[in-house]
């Protein structure tokens, strides 16, 4: 067993459940940058967390103590602890996440222990008063009240205890006379009741009194606790308020001086990766001489060797596992794609039509955001009223449509005779519809029921693209392409988002079909997660994350993708994507890698072994292939791209006015117009006059489907204009395809079927 697995074995063996006053257990601990994360046994008692290189270390030196009761506890991702206290922070990777949780677990119970002691300790001293006069003048109402209460009671107790006495009296002077014995019994029964009741209502006045001391001694504490909850309620929100305030006053700063600052952002930066690594090594109290060990990062899971070179090694992370081994052959050295398909380096040709080459620049308006965004946490966005300030002059449809950015290598994936290398390139051109995300913060517009984007470059790239809104809650959009080059797309997707007021996620659902016309190959894959960060405070940044499987479903080849999340800890190039392409029996052929901002490589596997166990004791599998060829490069962006909604040079041309289109093309809604022409005020406006114009008709469909149930009938409700609902033959799902129809009604020019939505 590995030393880390032993770790992981003596943690879960010696701690007890979370919550008993002792949890002891191994944690790998940041020390510095040469020597990464170290194992150490950690010791959680009264309120305070110790460590030690050994257990054996536990009878004679401590290496470090934080406690707990001014402690922040924070978790960074599936295995991280972060603790803060003054001006140290421990930075803490357990084995497993359920490892994690544990600790989580135990460190929170054990600092609300330790905060209610210290609060006991100084409940006892006695010597903090009420956090403010209106507190102070609330409780002396109350103890007032209190007091006058039990002078009533008193008074009370007086006149039981006068007319006790005197009841007591007559019952003496009654037991003196001559009366019959059974009636004297009957008199000295009622005079030992009338002593009892007198007992007993001293008995209460004293209670009383005694409940009365209680509420004196203990009200300080009692207003304390509400007075905190209440401060903290308020504290937060005038936090992140200001924080707010700060970040617009930084945005403007640096609109107002942009010659001190880099013009190409990047997300995250090297600078703020690199201050925080300083701090954790400044933060470490770590010595030099200790034995290291390999942090507990997601293994990879299979070793690249390029066959030239054997003591060169190319490692690549994936959470791909147990790939066959395959066998030499006989594939060129030089180039191991097939002459049909191995220029993947540019446009096939230049556009016959002169396009535009820039948009309007960006004006520089401040916001402030916390005013809309405190009302949005935990809302669907697509349920949000936002301003334009937070769009960019496109709508949802016309970023689907962006997807085509490199349809070139699909152009060449239908010329290639190997479904295999032609796997490579679809795998390539699902990757590359993310590489214009890298730098676009802003959100695209909601598109409206029934509103349609059109993009026909068939003279200048063979292909025809439609998009459509087919639903407008859940917001959902039907895209079909077309080209005279072999293939046909066709996807309908459904964006899920939530605002969690840190960062947004945004998850596509929805399959996305791609067909071969001369193969018949059929391929099906889905987007990935995109998130981004830094909403409320900081620079925005976006980053994908998530496993894509790309099946081919008239061979059952398939690929595996998967897109790191990015990370402080991580010793990989950001952004970084790896893959496995297989048979339909499982075999590897060919190794992709590189990032989804920049290229994709793919590398011919010639021969696979089993390799060495990791740090987690898995099996990896070493992969031996030939020099990786460029499937997939970025084009760079169009000069002055920050001050154009960092827009790729299709992405300028999506919004550039044509003639002919459809009456819902993207193009003719007025408030992206304005937008776009820079006349925001305006633009807002209007953007509320169409939302209301489609609230409107919301509620008259709504009256015609209740007036319908009403009379018995059925109601068809809305359909979309050029997509029907279908259940697909290969994945048996139902999904909106095109019905066709648009191109012959543009040929005649014939709109007249079209809704009046702008």
């Amino acid at each position: 067993m590995s030393e880390q697995g032993k770790g992981s074995a003596s943690a879960s063996a010696a701690a007890p459940a979370p919550g008993s006053d002792t949890y002891k257990g191994w944690l790998f601990k940041w020390t510095n940058y040469l020597k990464g994360y170290q194992r150490r046994w950690f010791v959680l008692s009264n309120g305070l967390l110790s460590y030690y290189r050994t257990q054996a270390e536990m009878a004679h030196t401590c290496r470090g103590t934080i406690n707990l009761a001014t402690a922040h506890i924070d978790t960074e991702d599936a295995c991280n602890i972060v603790l803060s206290s003054g001006g140290r922070t421990y930075h803490l990777k357990a084995s497993t996440e359920v490892e994690r949780q544990r600790w989580v677990t135990a460190l929170e119970l054990a600092k609300a222990k330790a905060i209610r002691m210290m609060n006991d300790q100084s409940d006892d001293s006695g010597d903090e008063e009420p956090t403010s006069q209106s507190d102070r003048s609330e409780i002396q109402g109350t103890l007032k009240i209190l007091v006058s209460k039990l002078d009533d009671l008193s008074t009370c107790n007086d006149l039981i205890a006068k007319h006790g006495a005197a009841l007591q009296r007559s019952l003496s002077e009654l037991e003196g006379l001559k009366v019959p014995v059974e009636g004297g019994e009957k008199i000295k029964a009622v005079n030992e009741r009338a002593t009892l009741f007198r007992i007993t209502s001293n008995a209460m006045i004293n209670a009383c009194r005694d409940f009365l001391d209680l509420a004196e001694t203990h009200s300080r504490r009692w207003q304390r606790a509400l007075q905190y909850e209440r401060e903290q309620r308020t504290h937060l929100e005038e936090t992140i308020e200001q924080l707010a305030k700060q970040h617009n006053s930084l945005e403007r700063a640096w609109r107002e001086a942009p010659t001190l600052v880099s013009t190409t952002p990047s997300a995250p930066t090297a600078n703020k990766g690199g201050s925080e690594r300083l701090h954790k090594e400044e933060a470490s109290d770590e010595d030099e001489d200790t034995e290291y060990f390999d942090a507990m990062e997601d293994s990879p899971a299979f070793i690249t060797v390029t066959a030239t070179e054997n003591t060169q090694h190319r490692r690549s992370q994936s959470n791909l596992s147990g790939a066959s081994g395959g066998q030499p052959s006989d594939w060129n050295q030089d180039d191991h794609m097939s002459p049909s398909c191995n220029d993947v380096s540019g446009k096939e040709l230049q556009p016959r039509r002169q396009r535009r080459t820039r948009v309007p620049d960006k004006p520089n308006y401040s916001l402030n955001l916390w005013s809309i965004m405190k009302n949005c946490i935990g809302k669907e966005l697509s349920k949000i009223p936002m301003p334009v300030n937070f769009n960019e002059p496109l709508s949802m449809l016309q970023r689907l449509t962006e997807d085509l950015e490199y349809h070139e290598l699909l152009d060449k994936a239908a010329r290639c005779d190997s479904s295999l290398e032609q796997m490579c390139l679809v795998a390539a051109f699902s990757v590359s519809s993310y590489s214009t995300t890298v730098h676009r913060t802003a959100k695209p517009f909601n598109p409206l029921l029934g509103e349609t984007y059109e993009l026909d470059r068939r003279e200048e790239f063979g292909y025809r693209s439609l998009c459509e809104q087919v639903s407008h809650h859940p917001p959902a959009a039907a895209h079909h392409v077309i080209s005279q080059r072999g293939w046909t797309l066709w996807q309908e997707i459904t964006i899920a988002s939530k605002f969690r007021g840190k960062y947004l996620s945004i998850m596509p659902l929805g399959a996305i079909h791609l067909h071969f016309h001369a193969s018949g190959n059929h391929y099906v894959w889905r987007k990935v997660t995109s998130t981004v960060h830094n909403i409320i405070v900081g620079k925005l940044w976006i980053d994908q994350s998530g496993d894509i499987e790309i099946v081919n479903h008239r061979t059952k080849e398939t690929c595996q993708l998967k897109f790191s999340p990015y990370s402080y800890f991580s010793r990989d190039v950001p952004r970084k994507v790896t893959g496995v392409v297989a048979d339909s029996g499982g075999q590897a052929h060919y190794i992709l890698s590189g990032t989804w901002d920049d290229k994709i490589e793919s590398a011919k596997i010639i021969q696979s072994s089993r390799g060495g166990s990791g740090s987690e004791g898995k099996q990896k599998t070493v992969y031996q292939t030939l020099s990786p060829k460029l499937l997939w490069k970025k084009y760079p962006l169009p000069e002055n791209a920050e001050n154009m909604y960092y827009f790729s040079a299709l992405a300028l041309t999506l919004n550039e006015q044509e003639d002919g289109v459809g009456l819902t093309d993207s193009r003719l809604r007025p408030d992206q117009r304005l937008m776009e022409e820079g006349r925001w005020d305006e633009a807002n406006s209007e953007k509320q006059r169409l939302e209301e114009k489609q609230r409107a008709v919301r509620r008259r469909r709504e009256a015609e489907a209740s007036d319908a149930l009403d009379e018995g009938k059925e109601y068809e409700g809305y359909q979309p204009l050029w997509f029907h609902q279908r259940r697909d033959s290969v994945t048996g799902e139902t999904n909106f395809v095109y019905k066709g129809g648009y191109w012959e009604s543009k040929e005649r020019q014939d709109w007249s079927m079209c809704p009046d939505i702008f």
